[in-house]
């Protein structure tokens, strides 16, 4: 199976937006998020103990940087199996695949892939280390919202800047680039806050918590509470809290969008795609008043997805039809413009 079809398997929405790249880009964006997916394989796996997951989650990027065959082979061997999807089950295999695309890349871009994948292995390995990974655990929950906005920021702020330090390199961006690499960090930890959310039930069931004992004990609940659903209204508060932490970071995504050349309608639109998703799927999680219940899988529909790829082309020449539609998003959610104030939430 090539990489490109690998990518369309594993990401319907991320590869819709690969697509969408200048070719500059997409190569080593595909690269990335592929080596990020097998990294996640690894840490997910539940053929190995967590100590030996963790040993190769730290290795992970040395893999990737300098290659070394007999240990590649051994990874593969040791993972094999470990995964129920089909398309990671062929990803396994095609970590040499994968590296000899890396090796193809731009030696100006090959730092951009090993930072984020150091960033995400680094993410993994909190959840490795701070979660127990074995059936029937308790739950355990990360202890400040520090932690938390920590992770966020590894896991999702980190690919951000990666996305940006790839558009500032391929374009001319009217600005510094330490203004336009945290713009686009913003915009990362708003989409990894989106999925903790999201995925909240399942990662409940494998006795993980993201939302922090701090949090929780402001409601007299602790972290074994969230697993059973009559505790979704005292949850709400917690949920609230953070949907707002996220859509705070969205606010954000306007100003990166203004600095994006209009000349590269693609990229205009590829950051624009998960920005408006976010946007909608933070909308039904507030709307959500069962969140805890593993019943309740909250995701936009398809039809919403390809709706908005419909109504792009307005985005492609106009920055203020993007920020329109964004508020018109954000103002659904009924809240005070002072909320969105610089300070904490």
């Amino acid at each position: 199976m090539d990489l490109e079809t690998l990518l369309k398997n594993t990401s319907r929405s991320l590869y819709l937006s690969v697509q969408a790249l200048p070719r500059a880009m997409r190569p080593a964006f595909s690269v990335a998020y592929l080596l990020c997916r097998y990294a996640d394989t690894i840490a997910d796996t539940s053929i190995l103990p967590p100590e030996r997951r963790l040993y190769w989650i730290t290795r992970f990027p040395t893999l990737i940087e300098k290659q070394p065959a007999e240990e590649i082979n051994q990874l593969a061997r040791e993972i094999a199996g470990g995964s129920e999807n089909p398309y990671e089950k062929i990803l396994i295999g095609q970590l040499p695949a994968c590296l000899q695309a890396f090796n193809r890349i731009s030696e100006e871009q090959k730092p951009f892939v090993l930072e984020v994948a150091r960033a995400v292995c680094e993410g993994m390995k909190i959840d490795l280390q701070v979660f127990t990974h074995e059936p029937n655990a308790p739950v355990k929950a990360f202890q400040t919202e520090q932690d938390l906005a920590h992770y966020c920021r590894l896991m999702g702020g980190k690919p951000g800047l990666f996305w940006s330090q790839l558009i500032y390199q391929t374009s001319d961006i009217p600005t510094d680039k330490e203004t336009f690499f945290e713009l686009g960090q913003h915009i990362g930890d708003a989409l990894q806050i989106v999925n903790i959310l999201r995925d909240l039930p399942k990662d409940l069931q494998i006795g993980r918590c993201y939302f922090p004992e701090e949090d929780l004990q402001k409601y007299d609940l602790s972290p074994a509470d969230l697993v059973n659903t009559q505790n979704s209204l005292r949850f709400e508060p917690v949920k609230q809290k953070w949907i707002l932490w996220g859509l705070k970071k969205l606010q954000k995504a306007p100003q990166f969008f203004r600095l994006l050349p209009k000349t590269h309608p693609g990229q205009r639109a590829a950051v624009a795609w998960p920005v408006l998703w976010a946007a909608d799927t933070l909308y039904k999680l507030w709307q959500e008043s069962d969140l805890l219940n593993p019943a309740k899988r909250v995701k936009i529909s398809r039809g919403k997805i390809y709706l908005t790829l419909l109504l792009t082309p307005p985005l492609w020449l106009s920055n203020a039809a993007f920020s329109a539609w964004l508020q018109h998003k954000l103002a659904r959610f009924g809240l005070e413009k002072s909320v969105f104030s610089d300070g904490k939430i």
